[in-house]
């Protein structure tokens, strides 16, 4: 396989298009491994991998535990509430102390953006960001893109639509940088204030109807409403947001398309979208979970694998 230019993952603003479509071409390779009856290569045997997560996660934390695993990595994972950091410890020190122990790749999830760069530049260990506050999410992204192509057949000239919690997503920015670079004609739509202030200097369009945003969309990614960032604040009630916004079966039915419907999860059921879409014919949102090892095995395996 090719070489990444890319030292770390740390987002996708800047990546070039040939990285990211070797990281999907890779994924391909890995999907087919996730499918053998013994899922397991050799690729990181000897490596280690730290999966370092100041924030609660699930199926991003598995999703990646996994992928180590299928790439046969040693695998440590670290949690804030039980370390160090809760008696005070800075996160350089944490992560200096932990690569003193002779980690080769760390994966991080942070509350604060950035944080994985500040590492990277400190430390000499490889680093994903698995996500750093409400700035990128660079695997979720790639994984979304991979579910559209493995749909669509490719990414150039579709119409992808970012529908919800824009201002709180961590997950719109990625789609945004890597949607753009491989072609595909972006738009967000949302309460205007769920929606960035000149985001449209990124060169996307915004709506604040659902249903034009639908039909200007052959796909589009339905944002969960994070209640814990105080999203609720942003408009009057659940109820009234559902009505608004929500993406339901009749909504689809009259944008008079065939829409590709992805979420990241964790699902908020009968508020962004409801159940007889998420379960529905027009939903990836299952493949996208299984894409999601495929596409972090290509991560790993490029990003571990690289010569300084």
């Amino acid at each position: 396989m090719s070489s990444l230019s890319i030292q770390h993952l740390l987002g996708l603003d800047g990546v070039p298009r040939e990285d990211i479509q070797l990281l999907l071409d890779s994924a391909d390779t890995f999907l087919e491994v996730l499918d053998r009856p013994i899922k397991k290569v050799p690729t990181l045997q000897g490596k280690t991998v730290v999966n370092l997560f100041f924030e609660n996660s699930t199926r991003t934390r598995i999703s990646f535990e996994l992928a180590e695993r299928r790439l046969s990595a040693d695998v440590v994972n670290f949690s804030a509430s039980t370390s160090s950091v809760s008696k005070g410890e800075t996160l350089l020190d944490t992560a200096r102390n932990i690569e003193a122990m002779k980690v080769d790749i760390v994966v991080m999830r942070h509350a604060a953006a950035g944080a994985g760069h500040f590492l990277s530049t400190r430390c000499t260990s490889k680093f994903i960001n698995a996500g750093d506050g409400t700035h990128e999410h660079p695997t979720q992204a790639l994984l979304d893109m991979y579910s559209i192509r493995q749909k669509h057949g490719s990414l150039e000239g579709l119409r992808v639509c970012i529908i919800g919690d824009i201002a709180h997503s961590r997950v719109s920015l990625s789609n945004i940088y890597g949607l753009k670079t491989m072609g595909a004609e972006v738009a967000v739509c949302g309460p205007a204030s769920m929606i960035p202030w000149q985001l449209e200097k990124l060169g996307v369009r915004v709506f604040t109807n659902v249903d034009e945003a639908l039909r200007f969309s052959d796909v589009i990614n339905v944002l969960r409403i994070q209640l814990e960032r105080d999203a609720g604040a942003d408009f009057p009630s659940l109820r009234e947001y559902h009505n608004s916004f929500g993406i339901t079966r009749k909504r689809l039915e009259a944008a008079g398309k065939d829409i590709t419907v992805l979420h990241p999860g964790p699902i908020n059921r009968g508020v962004e979208i409801e159940s007889e879409v998420a379960d529905g014919p027009y939903s990836v949102i299952l493949p996208e979970v299984t894409n999601g090892v495929a596409i972090r095995m290509a991560v790993l395996y490029h990003i571990g694998t690289k010569a300084e």
